[in-house]
């Protein structure tokens, strides 16, 4: 209470105060709140420049309306950042360092070019359009983070705060608060414990998808995780942040139904695994769904503190339990469904928002009609609820409807974030259209619809992967217009690479109308999949004008090398380029052993996989697309050797057979993958008669370790000595 009171007084005193110009608030007389924000700001940037950040005047300013204002200006050698919250001030910073100082700050690392002086330069106010800019999904908790250490954490929330994130998702530790409320609610230790998913799956536990599969977690990954999730959500409300936590959804555990026999529960299916592992939710009008919903916030703010946002997702790529034999009951169970799970977030506290995905809509679009949304809607309040539009891509370019916002209207007056999601399970491909990522928002803010439309985001299913979309969506939460991307690529190559010759301009031309002006689910090569997959179709670019954009990149070497950000992008596209050929030849062995053709398989068959090790030994040199740092993450989760062994499977298990149906889902184009998972796999599909490869998987998923391989001594001058070898396919 004394910090709202606290900030009232600043913000009446600045408003009703004479105000000649931006340097009369200083840091020394700015209140507790603000000086918090400032400091919380330079630490950030403190981070990712060193001492230089204490050179810099970092000023609050009001905000516009409630909606975030920025600006810079660096005169005479003088650097000086203004910004009405802590990530208006960091965007701001991070917006003269990229264009005065020809820099950037990325997930594979930063080139800094920062002088002894800082430049002049001006970077004009901005305000942006949206109080809202969102990030990340449920299920970058599994595909991403999941064994992330508060080092890695800390990196990351420096990244969202350069690039203007202020609505992050926080959902770390939501077992251990569930724990407690199962724990009261008169359940064992054992039915709890058994309800969980192996940690990589929990995203798909906490939306209703699934249970038990790959556990149970050891008692102490409970512990950790809750003094991890303290520092980041500490992290988060010092930069002014509103997290997003976790609500209850209706699930139960199979304990909690055999205690109450009584009890009414639909059992729900998804992604092909067995009834034992599918989950139960409760019927809308349960007595239990509103004391279960406020046991859950309870615990999480006495845990945690106060929140405002609860996600909760009832739904996730299932069918609703709606009778088929009596349709007419559909909308008055939605909106039961609605009113249920509002009322059990509003239970534990009566000023929450419930914040809700949107992908369902558009996935499951032949149920989600306009009538069906709008019975589900009907009795939350419009200001109490908020529904990220998750994949404003995947209407156009996957399930070939209109955009799910313009048919739902905006979502019928609840506020309402656009986003999208660049990316499945955190495959390495490049991909997505960029001319959509560059427009789309500001179709929405110029829409009929625009009223309640209150954030802007990214909702990535993994992340390490496509920089250039990530950098190119910050930039979109705080624009109301269409970026101009020939403009917008030419600074985003002299941020990154320190230049933009004619050669590379060229590449991103023919990039754009190949790899970055098209866009899938499931970009992956045959050779990752061992045999055609006929449910999930993809493909990696393989355009020949793609394969000339690869060559006019790595042909700006010379002018580029200088830049740790090329040479990790200039190996990236060569080994795209590289997979690209081993696919050719894999698919000729694969047709030559249907013909019964030894030799030519053989022939084939090798030539794929002499690419492959090639591949794999240049990704050795690249500070993310490996497998040993994935390995090494879950393991340092254990305390004992056997734990170690666990988490290292199950981190294994996700990006490789996953479980039910979702085997090379993830598909990651990784040294130590390539040659440990992939390479085996295919040389005994391809040779052995007898090769069992269900067992051969679990065999390799359960096996500890990496094998290692010494990286090129030269990769950037390999990759270009590979690329001219198989120029012609």
């Amino acid at each position: 209470m004394y910090r709202r009171i606290s900030y009232l007084i600043i913000l009446v005193s600045l408003l009703s105060s004479p105000f000649t110009g931006f340097a009369e608030i200083a840091d020394h007389t700015l209140s507790s709140q603000s000086s918090s924000g400032l400091s919380s700001s330079r630490e950030v940037i403190r981070r990712t420049i060193g001492n230089r950040a204490d050179q810099i005047q970092l000023e609050i300013i009001p905000a516009a309306n409630g909606l975030d204002v920025y600006a810079a200006e660096a005169r005479n050698g003088k650097l000086t950042v203004r910004g009405s919250s802590a990530s208006a001030l960091c965007y701001g910073f991070y917006e003269y360092l990229k264009k005065a100082c020809n820099s950037m700050v990325s997930w594979s690392g930063s080139y800094l070019n920062i002088p002894a002086r800082w430049p002049d330069y001006t970077v004009a106010t901005t305000t942006s359009p949206y109080k809202y800019r969102y990030y990340l999904n449920v299920v970058t908790f599994g595909y991403t983070t999941p064994y992330w250490d508060w080092q890695r954490w800390e990196k990351e929330l420096d990244w969202m705060a350069l690039h203007g994130v202020n609505m992050p998702l926080a959902v770390v530790g939501s077992e251990a608060i569930a724990a407690r409320v199962w724990k009261k609610l008169g359940l064992s230790d054992r039915e709890i414990h058994e309800f969980f998913t192996g940690p990589a799956h929990l995203p798909w536990h906490r939306m209703g998808n699934l249970n038990k599969w790959d556990g149970p977690i050891p008692a102490s990954w409970h512990k950790d995780q809750l003094a991890l999730q303290h520092k980041i959500l500490d992290r988060m409300r010092a930069l002014g942040m509103h997290p997003v936590a976790p609500a209850f959804a209706g699930f139960v555990p199979e304990g909690f139904k055999k205690k109450h026999p009584e009890l009414k529960v639909n059992a729900l299916k998804w992604g092909g695994f067995p009834g034992e592992y599918n989950a139960y939710v409760l019927s809308p009008g349960s007595k239990w769904f509103e004391d279960i919903g406020k046991l859950f916030v309870e615990e999480w703010e006495k845990e945690f503190g106060r929140n405002t946002f609860y996600l909760s997702d009832s739904f996730n790529e299932m069918d609703v339990p709606v009778p088929k034999d009596h349709p007419e009951q559909k909308y008055p169970l939605l909106a039961g469904y609605g009113e249920s799970i509002y009322n059990s977030i509003k239970a534990g506290n009566p000023d929450a928002v419930w914040v809700t995905q949107g992908w369902t809509f558009g996935y499951q679009h032949k149920f989600w009609d306009q009538q069906s949304l709008k019975a589900m809607l009907s009795k939350v309040p419009d200001d109490k609820m908020m529904i990220l539009d998750l994949a404003n891509e995947y209407p156009e370019y996957v399930w070939k409807i209109p955009m799910v916002w313009k048919t739902h209207e905006g979502f019928y007056g609840k506020q309402w974030v656009y986003s999208f999601v660049p990316n499945f399970g955190g495959k390495t491909p490049w991909t997505g259209v960029l001319s959509l990522y560059a427009s789309g928002s500001a179709e929405a803010l110029k829409s009929a619809y625009n009223k309640s439309l209150v954030g802007f985001g990214s909702a990535p299913e993994g992340i390490e992967n496509n920089e250039v979309v990530y950098e190119l969506l910050a930039d979109m939460g705080w624009s109301r217009d269409a970026v101009d991307l020939n403009s917008w690529l030419a600074q985003y190559c002299r941020s990154r690479y320190g230049g933009y010759p004619d050669k590379m301009r060229l590449a991103w031309e023919q990039l754009q109308k190949t790899a970055y002006g098209t866009f899938g689910s499931y970009p992956r090569f045959l050779w990752q999949l061992v045999e055609p997959d006929t449910r999930r179709k993809g493909s990696v670019n393989s355009d020949p004008l793609f394969m000339q954009a690869a060559q006019n990149f790595l042909d700006c070497s010379e002018d580029l090398k200088q830049s740790n950000l090329y040479r990790n992008d200039a190996i990236e596209i060569a080994m795209l380029y590289l997979g690209v050929r081993a696919d050719e030849y894999y698919k000729e062995a694969l047709k030559a052993a249907g013909e019964g053709k030894v030799a030519e398989k053989k022939a084939a068959g090798d030539k794929a996989i002499a690419i492959l090790k090639q591949i794999d030994r240049l990704l050795e040199s690249h500070p993310t697309d490996r497998l040993q740092p994935w390995v090494a993450s879950a393991r340092a989760y254990g305390k004992t050797e056997q734990q170690k062994d666990y988490y290292e499977s199950n981190a294994k298990r996700l990006i490789t057979t996953w479980g039910g149906k979702q085997e090379d889902y993830a598909a990651r184009l990784w040294s130590g993958l390539i040659r440990d998972y992939y390479i085996p796999r295919i040389q005994n599909h391809l040779y052995d008669v007898n090769f069992n490869r269900a067992k051969w998987e679990e065999s390799w998923i359960k096996k500890a370790g990496v094998s290692k391989v010494p990286p090129f001594a030269d990769p950037l001058a390999k990759a270009k000595e590979l690329v001219r070898q198989y120029s012609e396919p």
